[in-house]
């Protein structure tokens, strides 16, 4: 970064800045040290313009570097602000750029294609672009690794104020975990104009002294000093007190006035002290203005190039804005120097230097680096004195040079934000190249007002459905009620082009749903649908249709829309992807109604005899999740735990790393709490929400991780901390339309049965029988509703009870799963009738739960049968079960249970999950028929996930292995 001309080239004293240098010299030392009190942190410098920040950056850099510290700097820019990753690419790009895409490709690892178009390393390519949270995670990442291979690490941050909020936004979240690195932000700005995305730099605590640091204007003493250093040590008193009045302390204006009283030849006496107002106003406004032109029409409108053009401006593009021949622009730079307006080349104390806001070298090296304001003060104000009309044009005009000169529609993009409409089909296709890139790049933001003033440009007739459906697509991740008003906006355009027709119905619809509007969606597919000619369109937008009436819990014909479904899936081969998405519905929608698990099963293993990938750029996510979860509820959860592990790692790759990976985590959850695998749902169900909380409150995902949690925290009989959870979280009422797993207002009915609040737990419960229902949504493996209701009115219904237990066999048995099976029964042993039905139905289910994968369930239904019979054995067998399970709260009535009967209680043990070669024995003996269900089975079962069904295929690689 080059210091400004006011510092000169050689170091000036600091003055008054005592404090912030002891500050300074703290952080450091707590850096450069070692131990335990050795760490980061964050160094805040506060001040209005001109009070000495970038002095005092400076310092903090030569101290750095004297340290051996390793630097990275950069500087936030007025004019680079919609410029998104300006400020990031200068700290990273510098440590990357030049180096070959293999070795690129091996330093970054799999965040290459993710945040190498950011920080301008490459083009970004095809494809869905990262989401904001996923590039930021990969942002986290490169600076992490700079610092553990190059430490100390000081970064600095100068003008802060005016960083990109993409770059801002980053670095504020990313500033506590400096601490816990060998790193330290120092940051400077400017407090009334620091946005509120950068809030962190004022309010964040940490290690490195008081936050942040307010520099105070000089005293009256500081302003004489610096006046005599300049002037003379005979400058009188009088004078110097008059310089520090006008200039009223600030650092910058003293150092200015007194180079001028310099070169005017002002003799520094009592006399001379009322010149000093008038040759202050020479660096302000209206004074500074005619100053410059006193230099020249060529040496004004250069001038005006460069405050229009920003920071680290290329000579020859300023000539070319201002309409200069390159002699003209030398003789002007040397001008405005000589006015010291422009600061002359300095050296940069970094040993890499900086790429600059139109890519060229650091801003260190004085044959390449692009030109410097003195100041900033002095850019804004000949900014704003430029006329408007006039400034309106040159931003124009900067446009058009920056592209020619191949810098990229980006660069270009943000001088056309700055003009006014004119009907340029040129403006439009600028400004839609330069969207598309930061958009691929992970900028939505930037897209998004760079396609929003492309409309007002406006665009030709035929090309604003198009604008209107990029714009929707930019702002869907920040602004879904604003998506939605631009989609149906492209709609309402007249244009021929089916391909983006059914684009935008494709897009509007999934932005429907997300928003909890399944039926609009669902309309407007339908709407659709019979206008649509080409036979796969027509299929596609079908499918689609399917997929949210699916998830619309106030479906109004969800049987017919069934047998419709069924139909068609039936007589499709799965020959493209669209065919896939359809039958991988109909395999969910068989799941939901209960039917036989081998149908389930069926169209599940015919959309995934192929890859059936998760990231696809046109389309959502859900059906390969429901592919993945029908698995789990047909007790073959091992399997969908591998899909869910390479679904993971695809949003990984991809950079999805907000809502797509958030749903991946807790519904792994969910899979390992259906397998009573407790502890470690609880841990994949706290990642979840913390990347949940990322997203937002109250969003789909948000409900989903939250659901998840609450339910596994049950489980392990953790009530209490359920319930500040869901009230933490605002867990309740009302509840999303959607049709999700497990069901929201289910497994807040539980909770409350959980804490003895029957009533409530009741009108939960029957108000998911009048949602599901009707919708002919029935099966027990899905949502045991039934079960929960038979529990809550047992008491004071007992008849009730039974039936409803009984419906929920009967029901389980239909589908067919051993894990529903067992679980059904065993409820309707809670409530049956009498010592020998209960005992009868208990039985049973042991024996069905103990060859399933569900170990939780099984732990249950152990010590329900153990406690009934009063038989050690099985309680022990219970204790051991749940002891895997991580079910603390039955292991712990469970042992008491045995004491009480003076059994002894079987030492603890750690879980093994990988499969005894006993077990394997047994697994493959059964496979052949030749062994009855025994104690290595059932944990063979659980071990692989999978029932006695689904054991050929869990075996499979066990066999290939051995041979």
């Amino acid at each position: 970064m080059t210091e400004r001309r006011s510092q000169s080239r050689t170091r000036r004293t600091l003055f008054e800045r005592e404090s912030e240098l002891v500050a300074v010299d703290e952080a450091l030392d707590r850096l450069t040290a070692t131990g335990p009190d050795a760490g980061g942190g964050l160094l805040a410098l506060s001040g209005p313009a001109g009070l000495g920040k970038t002095t005092l950056l400076a310092e903090v850099r030569r101290r750095a570097l004297a340290r051996d510290c390793t630097l990275l700097a950069a500087r936030g820019g007025e004019q680079e602000q919609a410029q998104p990753f300006h400020v990031a690419r200068q700290l990273i790009q510098p440590r990357l750029a030049g180096r070959p895409e293999a070795e690129l490709r091996e330093v970054l690892g799999g965040w290459y294609d993710i945040v190498g178009p950011a920080l301008g390393l490459l083009a970004p390519g095809p494809g869905a672009p990262p989401d904001p949270q996923g590039l930021r995670d990969g942002l986290d990442w490169i600076l992490t690794q700079l610092t553990v291979q190059r430490p100390p690490v000081v970064l600095v941050l100068d003008d802060a104020h005016w960083g990109d909020p993409e770059s801002l936004g980053w670095l504020a979240a990313f500033a506590p975990r400096a601490e816990h690195l060998a790193l330290l932000l120092v940051v400077a700005y400017r407090p009334d104009e620091l946005p509120a995305h950068a809030e962190a730099f004022r309010t964040l605590p940490g290690r490195a002294g008081q936050r942040p640091l307010s520099l105070a204007p000089l005293s009256e003493a500081a302003v004489s000093t610096l006046v005599r250093e300049s002037v003379g040590a005979h400058a009188e008193e009088a004078f110097c007190r008059e310089a520090w009045a006008v200039t009223t302390g600030n650092p910058f204006e003293a150092v200015e006035l007194a180079a001028r009283v310099r070169a005017k030849g002002v003799e520094p006496v009592e006399a001379s002290a009322p010149l000093l107002r008038d040759l202050a106003a020479a660096q302000r406004g209206s004074g500074l203005v005619a100053r410059l032109h006193g230099l020249g029409p060529s040496t004004v409108r250069f001038a005006w190039a460069c405050a229009v053009l920003g920071t680290d401006i290329p000579q020859r593009i300023a000539a070319r804005v201002a309409g200069l021949g390159t002699e003209e622009a030398a003789d002007a730079t040397a001008r405005l120097r000589d006015a010291r307006i422009l600061s002359a080349p300095a050296e940069d104390p970094r040993p890499d230097a900086a790429p600059g806001a139109y890519g060229g070298a650091g801003r260190g090296e004085a044959d390449r680096a692009g030109l410097e304001f003195v100041h900033p003060l002095l850019a804004t104000r000949i900014y704003r004195a430029i006329p408007d009309a006039l400034r309106v044009a040159l931003h124009g005009k900067a446009a058009a040079a920056v592209l020619d000169a191949g810098l990229g529609a980006p660069a270009a993009a943000r001088h056309l934000l700055e003009t006014h409409p004119e009907s340029d089909p040129w403006v439009v296709r600028t400004l839609r190249e330069a969207a598309a890139e930061n958009l691929r790049a992970g900028a939505p933001e930037a897209a998004r007002r760079q396609l929003d003033r492309a409309l007002q440009e406006p665009p030709d007739f035929g090309e604003r459905a198009a604008v209107l459906y990029e714009l929707g697509c930019a702002s869907l991740l920040t602004e879904p009620a604003n998506t939605v008003n631009h989609l149906r906006a492209a709609l309402a355009e007249p244009f021929d082009d089916p391909a983006l027709r059914q684009g935008i119905v494709i897009r509007l619809a999934q932005v429907l749903a997300h928003s909890d509007h399944l039926a609009e969606a669902s309309a407007l597919l339908a709407r659709e649908i019979p206008h649509t000619a080409d036979a796969r369109a027509r299929l596609r937008l079908q499918s689609e249709q399917f997929m949210w009436d699916a998830f619309d819990a106030a479906e109004p014909d969800s049987p017919a829309r069934s047998r419709r479904l069924a139909k068609l899936a039936d007589r499709l081969g799965g020959r493209d992807l669209t065919e896939r998405y359809v039958i991988g519905l109909r395999s969910w929608d068989a799941c939901l109604r209960g039917e036989p698990v081998e149908t389930v099963l069926h169209h599940a293993g015919r959309v995934l005899d192929e890859p059936f990938s998760w990231a696809y750029a046109d389309r959502g996510f859900e059906v390969p999740v429901l592919a993945a979860m029908v698995h789990m509820y047909a007790d073959r959860p091992g399997r969908a735990e591998e899909l869910f592990d390479a679904g993971t790692a695809e949003f990984e790759r991809e950079g999805w790393r907000g809502a797509h990976l958030s749903f991946a985590y807790s519904l792994r959850a969910y899979i390992r709490y259906r397998r009573g695998r407790l502890s470690d749902a609880e841990e994949l169900a706290r990642a979840g929400l913390r990347l949940a909380e990322r997203v937002g409150r109250r969003t789909p995902v948000h409900w989903y991780a939250i659901a998840i949690l609450v339910t596994t925290l049950l489980a392990r009989g953790r009530t209490d901390e359920a319930w500040e959870l869901a009230g933490e979280h605002g867990y309740g009422e009302p509840f999303p339309a959607a049709v999700v797993f497990p069901d929201s207002q289910t497994v807040y009915a539980e909770l409350l049965l959980a804490r003895g609040e029957t009533k409530a737990a009741v009108a939960a419960l029957e108000a998911v029988d009048r949602r599901l229902t009707p919708r002919g949504i029935q099966n027990p493996a899905w949502c045991p509703w039934r079960l929960h209701l038979a529990r809550a009115v047992a008491p004071d219904d007992p008849a009730g009870a039974r039936a409803l237990a009984e419906e929920a066999v009967r029901r389980a048995r239909a589908f067919g799963a051993p894990s529903a099976i067992g679980q059904a029964l065993r409820v309707a042993a809670e409530v049956a009738e009498g010592p020998q039905e209960r005992t009868a139905l208990l039985r049973e289910a042991v024996a069905l739960l103990s060859r399933s994968p569900a170990g939780y369930e099984l732990a249950r239904a152990l010590a329900a049968l153990g406690e009934a019979l009063g038989d050690p054995g099985l309680l022990t067998r219970a204790l051991v079960t749940s002891r895997e399970c991580g079910a603390d709260a039955l292991a712990a009535t469970t042992a008491e249970r045995l004491r009480e009967l003076g059994a002894p209680l079987p030492g603890a043990t750690a879980r093994e999950d990988r499969p005894a070669p006993e077990e394997l024995a047994a697994g493959a003996a059964a496979v052949r028929g030749d062994a009855a269900p025994g104690p290595a089975l059932s944990a063979l079962c659980r071990k692989l996930g999978t029932d006695l069904s689904g054991l050929p295929d869990a075996l499979a690689p066990f066999a290939r292995s051995a041979t």
